[in-house]
């Protein structure tokens, strides 16, 4: 058994093989560590392209009902910009939670 090991060990064509494996796991540019890292960022690359392609389709959707619905629109601009009309008086209530420190 050991013997046959031991031959196996000492072929040149094995350790050539093994020198060349721990080159490209190892010290290699494309090496192992480094493809875990590249993958772990396209993974989270992915998942923010699918974010943003949500949001636009959602701000899409939104612009769409304000175009087409004034009424959205007034609502829109009431609660988004706090715009009014001439004769109203606006009134801000905040949340404790809210307020600047």
């Amino acid at each position: 058994m050991w013997t046959i090991l031991l031959k196996i060990f000492k072929n040149r064509y094995f350790l050539a093989t093994l020198a060349f494996l721990a080159f490209i796991c190892f010290f290699d540019q494309n090496n192992v560590m480094n493809q875990n890292s590249l993958h772990k960022d396209l993974k989270e690359l992915e998942r923010e392209k699918a974010y943003y392609i949500a949001e636009i389709k959602k701000d899409k959707q939104t612009t769409q009902e304000l175009k087409t619905n004034l009424r959205n629109l007034e609502k829109f601009g009431r609660e988004k910009y706090l715009m009014k009309k001439d004769e109203e008086d606006l009134y801000i209530i905040f949340k404790e939670d809210d307020l600047p420190k």
